[in-house]
């Protein structure tokens, strides 16, 4: 009797633990993966990377010298002041530099900025952040800090991550609504906003939640409020289809020559810092007839077609002033009529612009704005100044990154750990490669080892397999053949119970 009670115990003991083996068993064979499964998920991670990052980093742009490009700015290194009386040195790094010497850091996307050469590197950042992409001139050794920025960068508030002209913070969880950036005729010293981004509803004269009342009374209604929603564009800013690109007021200000294009040929009309576009029967005066294109407001374009209707060219009165010829000048044909006595055409086109407005406004740029600025001897020295106004800009973009071309295996951290482990091996002294080489078939040996039981009984590898091996490889070899015992035994016990019922796959749980 003694006997059998003591055996009872021990049964369901036996019972407890085949549960737990079971269900440690489910867990391990939920987070194991296959050699296959491993190999092809990496490299659909390293695929999606690519998308992500495109381009190459492995090359920083300060050698190019100044160029438009895609800047950054780290607020890690460079944090913002904490009051405007703080003193503070703004500072950008170029694409590459963004991910290979400031991956891990807090960055701000500043988008494309003109005639800027890369401060990482230089006594604009911390002598502890250097460039790893550049070599020491000196030294020769990877890595620069401390040199001398390029004295022609210019900064505004973006690299502050403050934007617009209402220098609110930019949150990407909390921004809805679409930003535009300025031209750009100037910097902030010269009275300019330095390419800034500006809120649409911040250029009329609209609080920033401008939109909230409109969707309130859109509860009203019955409509659904939805908080995400894009936040539609203001009444009085013109449709995203209407223009190329625009200036805001104060590049406007600063360059007040451009005030007499406003309205005209290539250009929408002015739009204000207090009301935005002028009202319908505002733009029918002046501006309207000077649009050939028409390419306003649906009100706008009606009204411009009664006018035309209305009053044919050729029927138009001996007396019309100089005013009326920038209607004709819009025209498509602009040789006058017998019927009318037509002053000539003027020889330069600055003597048909209409008259500038007085108020401040913000100018809107069509897509063929640069055909129509005069550049006659008066007026080209206001143009010269100013390239991205005569001819289209180009923006620099680094070499596309090839999946195991370049360098031997791509640029750094875009191809494979294969190529990535060629082209650093590669770019070291001859000694350190063979030392590299034998330590990596040391290692391989010591994983096939580890691996080759799995192998034979077809069974997955689990992460607690990996993670208990790597941790006796830390260890001594004794550990390690331990490691790689235990999984020959395991194996065994489950050729064993191979004609068992259930399922009798076992996998090494690790220490």
């Amino acid at each position: 009797m003694e006997k059998s009670d003591t055996a009872l115990p021990n049964a369901d003991q036996a019972k407890n633990g085949n549960n737990v083996g079971n269900r440690r068993e489910s867990f391990s064979s939920q987070n194991s993966q296959t050699a296959k499964e491993f190999i092809e998920t990496q490299m659909q991670l390293e695929a999606d990377a690519r998308e992500i990052l495109p381009y190459s980093f492995d090359s920083c742009t300060q050698a190019l010298g100044p160029l438009r490009q895609t800047l950054y700015a780290c607020l890690t290194c460079n944090p913002p002041p904490k009051t405007p009386d703080t003193l503070y040195t703004a500072a950008g790094v170029c694409y590459s530099c963004s991910i290979s010497c400031h991956g891990e850091h807090t960055l701000v996307e500043l988008f494309n900025k003109r005639n800027f050469v890369c401060d990482c590197g230089t006594t604009r950042m911390p002598s502890t952040a250097p460039c790893t992409l550049r070599n020491d001139p000196k030294t020769g050794a990877k890595g620069v800090h401390s040199e001398i920025p390029h004295p022609g960068n210019k900064y505004n508030h973006n690299f502050q991550n403050k934007f617009c002209g209402c220098a609110e913070d930019y949150d990407a969880e909390q921004e809805k609504g679409t930003m535009f950036q300025c031209l750009g005729l100037g910097d902030v010293e010269s009275g300019g906003c330095g390419e800034d981004w500006w809120h649409p509803e911040c250029l009329i004269g609209l609080p920033r939640d401008w939109y909230k009342e409109i969707k309130k009374e859109a509860g009203k209604d019955g409509q659904t409020e939805d908080d995400d929603d894009e936040t539609p564009l203001p009444p009085g800013f013109p449709r995203e289809d209407d223009f190329e690109t625009f200036l805001c007021y104060k590049c406007v200000d600063s360059n007040p020559w451009l005030k007499r294009y406003a309205g005209a040929a290539g250009f929408l009309p002015p739009v204000y810092k207090e009301g935005g576009l002028p009202k319908a029967t505002e733009t029918t005066t002046k501006t309207t007839a000077t649009d050939a294109a028409g390419e306003q407001s649906t009100d706008s374009k009606k009204r411009k077609m009664e006018d035309e209707e209305s009053e044919p060219a050729a029927k138009r009165t001996k007396g019309e002033t100089v005013n009326t010829i920038s209607e004709t000048k819009s025209q498509s044909d602009p040789e006058p009529t017998e019927e009318s006595t037509q002053p000539s055409h003027p020889k330069n086109k600055h003597d048909s612009l209409p008259n500038p407005p007085s108020d401040t406004f913000s100018l809107f740029l069509k897509e063929d704005f640069r055909d129509h600025f005069c550049r006659c001897r008066d007026c080209y020295p206001n143009l010269a100044p100013h390239a991205q106004l005569r001819e289209e800009e180009e923006t620099y973009e680094p070499p596309i990154s090839e999946d195991g071309e370049a360098n031997g295996g791509g640029s750094t951290g875009t191809g494979s750990l294969l190529d990535r482990g060629e082209a650093a091996l590669s770019n070291i002294d001859r000694v350190r490669a063979i030392e590299g080489a034998m330590v990596y078939n040391h290692l391989r040996d010591k994983v096939k080892e580890f691996l080759k039981p799995f192998a034979e009984t077809g069974r997955a590898v689990g992460a607690e397999d990996i993670k208990a091996y790597f941790e006796k490889l830390r260890g001594d070899e004794q550990h390690i053949s331990d490691a790689a015992g235990q999984a020959s035994a395991l194996s065994g016990r489950d050729d064993d119970h191979d004609n068992e019922g259930g399922d009798s796959r076992r996998e090494q749980n690790g220490y």
